[in-house]
């Protein structure tokens, strides 16, 4: 089993910061991680990921803001938002990815608002 905690989320003004942790335990080897958020009325978007050996992905409405990290000694993965925009405004998620194996965190609420 599997359990993912994020954290980090809040209110943030427009061209401030927040970074997202994304904790995992439980029996864990080698492993991916996607982050993904979803706002009111829109479709659910992957936001960055990395894999297991560092490689990362953005999407571009977030390319040169954001940054993905990973401290596999503490199975945490960090999402840096800098620049933050309205737009940014969405629950984020953790997408843990082991194996054939996939877990969702519970979501953490990110508001940008002036």
């Amino acid at each position: 089993q599997v359990h993912i905690v994020e954290s980090g989320g809040g209110l943030v003004q427009p061209g401030g910061s927040l970074r997202l942790s994304c904790v995992v335990s439980g029996n864990i080897f080698s492993f991916d991680l996607d982050w993904y958020r979803q706002a009111p009325g829109k479709q659910r978007e992957m936001v960055a990921s990395i894999t297991d050996n560092g490689r990362t992905t953005y999407a571009d409405s977030v390319k040169g803001r954001f940054t993905i990290s990973r401290d596999n000694a503490k199975n945490t993965v960090y999402l840096q938002m800098n620049s933050l925009k309205f737009e940014d405004t969405a629950v984020y998620y953790c997408n843990f990815l082991q194996g054939r194996n996939a877990y969702w965190g519970q979501g953490t609420q990110v508001t940008v608002s002036s």
